[in-house]
């Protein structure tokens, strides 16, 4: 039997009482300090680059600032995954299990 896919959590740039969450970078820092968290670990030297983990990640959905963190990060560092976790819950924000699904191409008219 073939381990299922791990699933993703979005935390919500609104607080369980409906106001927006500031600042306004929120999601950018929380994603930019799980940055490190990769497959294969973090690579460091010349060959090192910028960018979010794919364990941790902003976005933009229907107006809202999320952060999609995908449940392998908690078997890569636990305490990266309780860090997203608990700073959703002390910050009050809405946190939703869900998956991102791929762009659907449109069709021309």
């Amino acid at each position: 039997m073939s381990k299922p896919a791990p699933r993703e959590v979005f935390i919500q740039g609104i607080t369980k009482d409906g106001k927006t969450f500031r600042p306004s970078d929120w999601a950018e820092r929380l994603a930019g300090a799980m940055s490190c968290f990769r497959p294969g670990g973090s690579v460091g030297g010349p060959g090192a680059f910028i960018g979010y983990s794919p364990y941790c990640v902003p976005r933009v959905i229907n107006g809202v600032k999320c952060v999609i963190v995908n449940e392998a990060l908690r078997d890569v560092e636990l305490m990266a995954w309780d860090f997203v976790m608990n700073f959703a819950r002390d910050n009050n924000l809405q946190v939703a299990d869900a998956c991102l699904l791929p762009e659907v191409p449109k069709k021309a008219p």
